[in-house]
């Protein structure tokens, strides 16, 4: 049945917390559109449209790119018909003030703020190895996920920033009854099952929801 309002998730953690494989997860078993702005940022860049052209700048510089770009993107991107009409799960975003008022712009809601907690051990264990090409802004691992050629091996950086705040603000604008702690040091399938009873439970409120309004049609 397909829900008369689509579960919003977002998904939060330091770099190699596993945001990116639970939000694939949370893709394939829920049918949500997993939206990473450094994904949509790559995209931007390989179209060569404007928002790339200035993304690349920065990227080149291995800098951040601002936030008006950023937000742009995103904004864009949750306002397209596939995610409006299936829901989604947003990797990794909000990161900043403006970030946080794109989203109350746009009067976003999500049903579940999940916090991947992983101890600083083990994310130093898994940064152990990344790169990141200034160029196309894809982090690489030298193990894991090795460069396609000599060429993108020559210009790769040191990926190693595991700090991240959370926006406190956010959580304020949400309430932190949809905000769900999440053991990120376990193993994917563990993390993902745990993630998983939590959102089926979200998901089997909302499908009788719609099951009640659709009897009373």
């Amino acid at each position: 049945m397909k829900l008369e309002q689509p579960v919003k998730i977002i998904i939060w953690g330091a770099p190699a917390s596993g945001k990116g494989t639970q939000s694939e997860l949370i893709e394939k078993n829920y049918g949500l559109v997993h939206i990473a702005a450094g994904d949509l940022l790559r995209a931007e860049v390989t179209a060569e449209t404007e928002n790339g052209k200035r993304a690349k700048e920065y990227m080149e510089k291995g800098m951040m790119v601002p936030d008006e770009v950023v937000v742009t993107i995103v904004k864009a991107r949750l306002s397209q018909p596939d995610a409006e009409e299936n829901g989604w799960v947003l990797d990794g975003y909000p990161r900043s003030l403006s970030q946080v008022n794109a989203l109350q712009d746009l009067r976003v809601r999500p049903d579940m703020f999940i916090l991947l907690e992983v101890s600083e051990e083990s994310l130093i264990e898994r940064v152990v190895g990344r790169r990141l090409d200034p160029v196309t802004g894809k982090i690489y691992h030298l193990k894991y996920s090795p460069p396609e050629n000599k060429e993108i091996s020559s210009r790769l950086t040191l990926r190693c920033r595991i700090i991240v705040r959370m926006p406190k603000m956010y959580l304020q604008y949400i309430g932190t009854s949809y905000l769900s702690y999440v053991n990120g040091d376990a193993p994917k399938e563990d993390v993902f099952t745990e993630i998983d009873k939590k959102l089926s439970s979200i998901v089997e409120k909302r499908s009788k929801n719609s099951s009640k309004q659709a009897a009373n049609m």
